[in-house]
């Protein structure tokens, strides 16, 4: 395909919304004939300088400006992030201009300081404006900074004023235009930077990011209505300038029209620690599992770095695609004005800019300002009460993890996805760098995903009266039961300690020809596995890094999601949102000579693995003090092959060992090794009640 000739016949219609929302979620959104959206939940957590230096890279992209419009949605409602993007958006007009002009491959200040291109350039001209362009990244970085040390950024008068008396979960709508493009078309333009804080009261529900993610639908549909959206994390930069050429390419032509309804960019990271030391960089699934289900109906939507069809997010099938959504809410072919009102809510101009984009229409309002007092009124917490937001319509309710629910609901209907892996990749973001970040997102994957599973959006319902393929349905089932294996994880886990304590075996004897068919299956099993990670250029400890995570996380994480989703299900609790933290740093202080030390924290999450550890150690340290025999032999008691597994067991917690150890945040809090003891003695006293 012509990249440039396919965007010219289609320029007018391709246009984005970019946006990101800021507190509960990280995220950016682009709207087509614009780009829209970002979230940010917790300056602290978020820290603003990331937000900025995302903000800054997709501002910087590839593509017309006057086409582009980015809209951050700050649900921690912070003078802070206000401050930042204000300060970031001076700095845009400089920066934007450069990167053009010089054809930078990296738009992310943060990362193209990094490496000193002036000293093998010849030309005088960029070495001056690369200087001018550092120290000017640099003073700005400087000054939030010191907006950050400050308990309020600025003085909180003028434009902040609105920021002096707000609290984060209780405040109204705050709407600032911080940068408009004027349609001017010069290589000097910078896009719309639109900061949206969505109304927050404490008896309402705000639905964390998927609530975000609809307001930010919302106000972008009321002031650019571009016929597309690109999301983005706070944190994940654009790394690859021409990507919204590239996805327009698929989301651009009359086939595309009717089948593809997002595009999905794979998530990567920058500066992960060697050997991806807490398994989340997610390298071999991306590439084996990614590239499977591209085969079918395409990959479920990840949360960030995916291009969105506008009328599919506002709930079009399609077959309602070719005759540009007529069928759609409609009477006798019309979009009736009723029950437009019914579904997308109580605002006649964003009904109005529904019916644009159903429709196919173009250009909607040119001038932002006039779009602000019905924007406040779709921001507003109440405004989903009696429509279809959330239901039928927009990022889809019900989930912790609402990206995976939202692209099953758009699966459901018969749409496809697509998933590119352009060279370089088209996005780069920072993955948790601690034990307790890392557990805290795995937490809340298990959780959200069994929660889809046991819900009325069920993949199972969607198969049997939706649109979703047969070996599709089967992905998301696996997928979605990804926590259930916790339990038999977890029992299995524990076999070979009771074995020991209760001089018991469930494995045949060494001498017994059976042993070779447990032996058989767990070599063939970690040599495909070892066969994967090389064929994607990771390392051996890469390989066995990923294997322990895996076991330490089912047993902890997992288990801790199940239990929540049990809690939800009984009516006893209800699941929390919880924002893992952001870093530029690739190791957040823990990494010596090479390796990457594993931190903790009093959380209970932690309870699990280190009881589980402290049982196989009881039952070791009993079978070396000959308290129980070692059977050889053809008999009943505990052979060599319960002892191996349990040697298994505690190389897989060798982490939670080395913990027991030490001090600070890389050992065990006192607390957890306490609950942890009671709990293994309990074990061990059933363990020897069981065998006596």
């Amino acid at each position: 395909m012509d990249l440039s000739g396919s965007l010219l016949s289609y320029a007018s219609h391709g246009s984005l919304s970019i946006g990101f929302s800021l507190s509960a979620a990280n995220g950016i959104l682009w709207n087509s004939k614009r780009i829209q959206k970002t979230l940010n939940r917790d300056p602290v957590l978020e820290p603003p300088i990331i937000t900025v230096n995302t903000v800054l890279s997709l501002l910087a992209v590839d593509y017309p400006a006057d086409k582009l419009a980015c809209y951050l949605s700050d649900d921690g409602c912070s003078p802070l992030t206000f401050y930042s993007l204000v300060e970031a958006s001076k700095f845009a007009k400089l920066w934007v201009p450069f990167c053009k002009k010089y054809k930078s491959q990296v738009r992310a200040p943060f990362r193209y300081f990094l490496d000193d291109p002036i000293s093998s350039s010849a030309n005088s001209e960029f070495k001056q404006d690369w200087k001018k362009m550092k120290a000017e990244y640099e003073h700005l970085s400087l000054k939030i900074e010191e907006a950050g040390r400050k308990s309020a950024p600025c003085n909180l008068t003028g434009e902040f004023a609105v920021f002096s008396k707000v609290e984060r979960s209780n405040h109204p709508t705050i709407i600032k235009i911080i940068g408009e493009n004027k349609q001017s078309f010069g290589d000097d333009d910078v896009p719309h930077l639109v900061y949206i804080s969505r109304e927050k009261r404490p008896k309402h529900p705000n639905h964390f990011k998927a609530g975000a993610m609809n307001v930010l639908s919302r106000v972008s549909g009321l002031m650019t209505n571009a016929p597309f959206m690109l999301n983005v994390d706070c944190d994940m930069f654009v790394n690859n300038p021409q990507v919204v050429r590239q996805a327009m390419c698929q989301l651009l032509g009359s086939d595309s029209e009717r089948e593809i309804a997002f595009v999905q960019y794979p998530q990567c990271f920058y500066d992960g620690p060697k050997d991806d030391p807490y398994g989340n960089q997610l390298k071999v699934l991306v590439e084996y599992l990614g590239r499977g289900i591209a085969g079918l109906q395409g990959p479920c939507y990840g949360g960030t770095g995916c291009f969105h069809r506008r009328k599919v997010i506002y709930g079009l099938w399609p077959d309602n695609a070719e005759n540009q959504g007529r069928n759609h809410t409609s009477i006798n072919g019309k979009l009736d004005d009723y029950e437009l009102l019914k579904e997308y809510g109580k605002s006649k101009e964003f009904s109005e800019s529904v019916t644009y984009a159903l429709k196919g229409k173009k250009d909607f309002r040119n001038n932002l300002s006039d779009s602000l007092e019905a924007a406040f009124h779709v921001a507003g917490c109440g405004y989903e009460f009696g429509n279809s937001w959330g239901t039928k319509v927009g990022w889809i309710y019900g989930s912790m993890t609402e990206d995976v629910l939202t692209g099953l609901t758009i699966h459901k209907k018969g749409w496809k996805s697509t998933f590119p892996m352009p060279d370089p990749p088209a996005f780069l973001g920072c993955a948790p760098s601690g034990g307790p970040a890392a557990m805290t997102q795995q937490k809340r994957w298990s959780t959200g995903l069994l929660e889809i599973l046991v819900g009325k959006n069920s993949p199972i319902f969607a198969t049997l009266t939706g649109k979703l393929q047969f070996r599709m349905f089967l992905f998301y089932i696996w997928f979605l039961s990804w926590s259930i294996s916790s339990i038999p994880e977890l029992c299995y886990a524990a076999l070979p300690a009771y074995c020991i304590i209760a001089n018991s075996h469930f494995l045949p004897k060494v001498q017994d020809p059976a042993i070779l068919i447990p032996v058989a299956i767990f070599v063939i099993y970690n040599l495909l596995t070892l066969r994967e990670y090389f064929k994607t250029g990771m390392s051996i400890r890469a390989w066995w890094n990923n294997m322990r995570i895996g076991r330490i996380s089912a047993t902890s994480a997992y288990l801790f999601g199940v239990l929540s989703v049990v809690l939800k299900l009984l009516r006893l609790s209800d699941t929390v949102f919880e924002v893992t933290q952001k870093d530029q740093s690739n190791s957040d202080g823990d990494e010596t000579n090479g390796t990457i030390k594993f931190t903790f924290d009093e959380s209970p999450i932690f309870v699990p693995g280190t009881t589980l550890l402290l049982v196989h150690l009881t039952a070791l340290l009993a079978l070396s003090l000959g308290l129980r025999p070692l059977v050889l032999d053809i008999g009943q008691g505990v052979g060599l092959g319960e002892v191996l597994c349990s040697l298994w067991v505690v190389l897989c917690f060798w982490p939670f060992l080395k913990g027991l150890f030490k001090r600070g945040k890389y050992g065990i809090p006192s607390s957890t090794i306490l609950k942890s003891t009671s709990f293994a003695l309990v074990f061990v006293y059933l363990c020897r009640t069981s065998w006596g």
